[in-house]
């Protein structure tokens, strides 16, 4: 579907029947053709994890009850879904009346499954529950204050490299943003990169990240570019890019890429 044609940047009705035809979908098959995948397949094995912290719905005696979600769409499905058409359809839910929990649960993971043409798995959880936050995962370094000379605002991915001797590692920056490509708003968000490999010039890779800062693109099109470009670029023997972005309307997106099925996005970061 065209973005012309997406409720984000428009101004849209609260509404307040359910209505599953809210969702809208986006194609992947652009963008990956954009970094060179033209032939249908992908180096990476991957999910996006959304994070909804605003979910509502009525018992059968008119009291409402709040919870929140984790929603994880394959990176093998055909589209994703656009944020505020996410948004609003969770908001057609608070009117609605449920028998339980699981019903809840079943009808947004059937929704979603048929909307972006994969099977969507969806979480739900009670705000009650614990949901610990950390500054930084354990085994991730922070390359933030790396020295970079002639720093650029324009994607650069030639300022990557790697020539070092091999080595494992984690490395974290908190300094991603780029911008969306339909109201130009800023999207923030920590990457995590862990890899095996020759030794990736941290100084280059700070400076690529930050290239990003200008950059139009929903949030799982940019943690594929970071992937397709490291591979390309630095040639690791294995690699995991996960982006975890920053709340807005009620929603965080936390898109993953690895050459490991096992990989996954870990524990939500402070800023979320």
């Amino acid at each position: 579907m065209a973005l012309d044609n997406a409720p984000l940047g428009k101004s849209s009705e609260y509404p307040d029947q359910y209505n599953p035809g809210l969702l809208f979908p986006v194609a992947r098959e652009e963008n990956r053709r954009r970094i060179g995948l033209e032939d249908g397949r992908w180096p990476w094995f991957g999910e996006d994890m959304w994070q909804a912290w605003e979910i509502s719905w009525l018992k059968p005696g008119g009291v409402p009850v709040v919870a929140w979600a984790e929603i994880r769409f394959p990176a093998a499905s055909p589209a994703i879904i656009e944020s505020k058409s996410l948004k609003l359809y969770l908001n057609s839910l608070n009117q609605a009346v449920f028998s339980s929990a699981e019903q809840v649960s079943d009808t947004i993971t059937g929704d979603l499954s048929s909307a972006c043409g994969a099977a969507v798995d969806v979480t739900l959880l009670s705000v009650d529950a614990s949901a610990p936050a950390i500054g930084r995962p354990e085994g991730y370094e922070l390359i933030d204050d790396e020295p970079v000379e002639q720093v650029v605002y324009e994607y650069s991915p030639e300022s990557l490299g790697a020539d070092g001797p091999l080595v494992s590692e984690g490395l974290c920056s908190h300094l991603l943003k780029s911008n969306c490509p339909v109201t130009g708003q800023p999207d923030w968000a920590t990457v995590l990169i862990r890899y095996t490999g020759q030794k990736i010039d941290r100084a280059g890779l700070l400076r690529y990240i930050v290239s990003f800062r200008q950059k139009q693109d929903f949030h799982e099109h940019c943690v594929e570019t970071l992937f397709t470009d490291l591979m390309a670029r630095c040639r690791p023997e294995s690699l995991m890019v996960c982006a975890r972005y920053t709340r807005r309307g009620g929603l965080d997106i936390n898109p993953w890429r690895s050459t490991s099925a096992d990989d996954g996005p870990g524990p939500r970061l402070v800023r979320q």
